[in-house]
């Protein structure tokens, strides 16, 4: 399970124990997701070099005291989901060296009475906590005094001792999940001048009176505040509001994945002030039960001027009020995608005076439809840059747009766009028109430095001409298939062309002059890396000497003929050899003997019409319909025959019409001779005879030999017809006439058996 660097990945095999034959040489053991259950002291003694040592997601319950002394190098220890029920500081003593550990999602209710982490002085991030863990005690972290990330689980934490957390000098990021707001504000007493990125998860901030005890978080010096999972209302949306406005260092504030119960209805007012830094606000999956019943946010325009950063994403967002896009005076990047902006509110969004400072404009992800509409919509900005408006739907788009000035990074991808035209601003030198249906691109954009048309119908590249400064070009996932030397020669100065996974037909004669010739520093073809030739050309980041191409890669056309052609003859030969040994034949046969099988075995009485169903060749029909029926149909009581010219019922299947007549008559007659075995639908009414009547042992069938037969002539198939002619007796026709006599006395008494 090792590969050549020593990293072993034994994870997800089953594994009831630590697998012995460890060495020295091993720097990363993955032993995650299986059955781990203890570690004992001398599962790990040989493994002095591990970096790495991964055991999440087992069943681990117990560790050996000095399971852990000989990783004096291990930097990162994984114990997380398991169910270890206590913590022991003689577990990490002689981990010197390491810098993350992972203790989430066991079952240990505390960190015991003193600190598990004291000697662990290079430790960088730290998670800890699960459901059951209830209690913080004022010792549980000595030892440590920096951390680059925390992580604490108190989702039912109902005991934390007041300075627990204060001997850490400084977090980078602390994560805590927690719901008692009592708790949470004794944690933040420990951590307002520790702590620079706070994030709280999974809590509910309900009513304006249980935000009293939050107070302390406005003498906090920590530089961003995330919420995430938060429930908040419109009571507590302004006492949040006011303590993070107090907080002197705060500069960015987000907000994912959180519910807000209101419309926006918030009583307060706030005052522009020059010395606010919160500049960055990122919002993020807010759910408005009743978003469009939401307010214009006029309580809050007071805290909007100074943003230089706003994200508002996945929220619903159909409109910003003209009012809150004037008050964004010093906004230079704004998010707005994924919403449910059209047209009209766009233009209503971006009115006049309306962010007036705005660089860069994300709306992919909307509701827009009118490329114009949209393009005069922003034209007044004259600071935009870059703007994002891939992923709706404009389709058909104009000739002639108005566009920002400056603008000089446009994104139309998956816009379904089956045309570019000269809407496209001229002044831009980055575009994208990925994802979309054009076979085609011929603008003139002279400042162009990077196009891409990935994913596209086109099967020619770009004119050179009218891109005389292009860098870089994608061309991507097109129908490609060949470059011509003039079309490189107009490349010379391009860095990077991307054409991988096209319809290139390979050769190495192509890549080296793709390389030599052209003069292009990077050429992304799309082969597989072993094809590419003995040249510093780059494809897919890999080169090789030699080229060694399959057929299937150099004649995919030719290869794909054969193959069609090799599938029709097998056809061919499979319907050839059918049609000699009767394969349709038996098909057929088999699926009206399984509806024949469906029926009861004997007809009612009253369905019972005939007394013979007569079988018969079309070549004896003189003798069966001008003798045999004359002699039975005018006897004394007279016999009712079924023959199929005259009984069959019109328009039907003839096998159902051969099965029914069989099972309405209570006796088959059948006529045998040499033309007899040779009819296709003698055949089929012998066969269905010898499923209905054969199978059921009984004197059903009743044969008459007309003219002798050569056994070999009857068919293999019917073996039951040669068993019942070699072992039961049948009426032969005579020639004499006296012996005829006696024929018809015992052909009627066997219909009248």
């Amino acid at each position: 399970s090792c590969d050549a660097s020593q990293l072993c990945n034994c994870s997800s095999m089953g594994l009831d124990f630590i697998p012995p034959g460890l060495t020295a040489k091993i720097t990363l053991l993955n032993l995650a997701h299986n059955r781990i259950k203890h570690i004992q002291s001398q599962d790990l003694q040989q493994a002095v070099n591990l970096r790495a040592l991964l055991l999440q997601s087992n069943e681990i319950s117990s560790i050996d005291e000095d399971s852990f002394q000989p990783l004096a190098k291990l930097e990162l220890l994984d114990l997380s989901n398991n169910s270890l029920a206590h913590l022991s500081p003689l577990w990490f003593g002689h981990l010197f060296s390491l810098q993350h550990l992972r203790l989430q999602g066991n079952s240990y209710r505390d960190l015991g009475q003193s600190s598990p982490f004291s000697s662990l002085r290079n430790l960088s991030s730290l998670y800890l906590g699960n459901p059951q863990f209830s209690v913080i005690r004022q010792a549980n972290f000595e030892g440590i005094e920096l951390l680059h990330k925390l992580w604490i689980d108190g989702s039912n934490l109902s005991q934390y001792e007041q300075g627990s957390l204060k001997s850490i000098k400084e977090i980078n990021h602390m994560i805590i999940n927690i719901r008692s707001i009592n708790i949470f504000s004794d944690i933040v007493k420990d951590l307002l001048h520790s702590v620079a990125w706070l994030e709280v998860r999974r809590i509910a901030f309900s009513s304006a009176a249980e935000m009293q005890v939050l107070r302390v978080m406005s003498s906090s010096s920590a530089k961003k505040i995330s919420f995430r999972q938060t429930l908040l209302t419109d009571a507590t949306v302004p006492e949040i509001v006011n303590i993070l406005e107090d907080m002197p260092k705060l500069v960015e504030l987000e907000l994912v994945d959180c519910r807000l119960l209101g419309t926006g209805q918030w009583k307060m007012e706030i005052q522009e002030k020059q010395s606010q830094i919160l500049r960055v606000l990122t919002i993020r999956k807010l759910s408005i039960e009743e978003f469009y019943l939401f307010t214009d946010l006029q309580a809050v325009e007071g805290l909007l001027s100074l943003f230089t950063r706003v994200t508002v994403q996945n929220t619903k967002v159909f409109l910003v009020p003209c009012r809150i896009s004037q008050h964004l005076r010093s906004l230079e990047y704004l998010d707005l995608s994924e919403n449910l902006l059209g047209d009209l509110s766009l233009e209503h969004s971006a009115c006049q005076g309306g962010w007036p400072s705005l660089q860069t404009l994300n709306l992919s992800q909307n509701s827009l439809s009118d490329l114009e509409m949209t393009s005069k919509s922003l034209s007044h900005l004259g600071n935009l840059i870059v703007l994002d408006i891939s992923q709706n739907n404009f389709g058909e788009i104009p000739d002639v747009c108005e566009w920002p000035k400056p603008l000089k990074y446009l994104n139309l991808s998956s816009t379904q766009i089956p045309k570019v035209t000269t809407c496209i601003p001229p002044t831009l030198e980055v575009l994208d028109v990925s994802r979309n249906n054009l076979k085609e691109f011929g603008l003139q954009l002279p400042f162009l430095k990077e196009l891409y048309l990935t994913r596209n119908q086109l099967k020619t590249l770009p004119g050179a001409a009218p891109i005389p400064n292009l860098v870089a070009l994608s061309v991507r996932r097109n129908k490609l298939n060949s470059f011509s030397k003039e079309e490189f020669e107009s490349f010379r100065r391009m860095e990077l062309l991307d054409a991988s996974d096209n319809n290139f037909i390979c050769s190495c004669e192509f890549l080296s002059f793709i390389h030599h010739e052209a003069g292009i520093a990077q050429v992304l073809v799309g082969w597989p890396d072993k094809y590419v030739c003995d040249s510093p050309l780059a494809v897919r980041g890999a080169r090789v000497g030699a080229v060694h191409l399959s057929l299937m890669e150099c004649h995919r056309s030719l290869v794909v003929s054969l193959i069609c052609v090799l599938v029709f003859l097998v056809i061919l030969l499979l319907v050839a050899v059918g049609y000699k040994y009767h394969v349709v034949w038996y098909l057929r046969m088999t699926w009206a003997w399984l509806q024949a099988k469906r029926k009861p075995k004997r007809a009612p009485p009253k369905d019972v019409c005939y007394d013979a169903f007569v079988s018969y060749s079309e070549n004896d029909s003189d003798w069966v319909e001008n003798t045999m029926v004359r002699e039975l149909e005018q006897a004394c009581p007279p016999f009712r025959l079924c023959l199929h010219k005259r009984d069959f019922v019109p328009g039907k299947w003839i096998v159902d019409n051969i099965i029914d007549s069989i099972e309405k008559s209570r006796k088959t007659l059948f006529v045998l001779s040499e033309h007899f075995v040779q009819s296709e639908w003698c055949k089929y009414e012998l066969d269905f005879s010898h499923f209905r009547l054969f199978d059921e042992n009984n004197d059903a069938a009743i044969l008459i030999l007309l003219e002798p037969i050569q056994s070999k002539a009857i068919p293999k198939r019917f073996c039951k017809l040669r068993k019942i002619m070699n072992t039961k007796t049948y009426l032969e026709w005579p020639a004499g006439e006296e012996q005829q006599q006696m024929f018809w006395f015992n052909l009627k008494v066997a219909l009248r058996s």
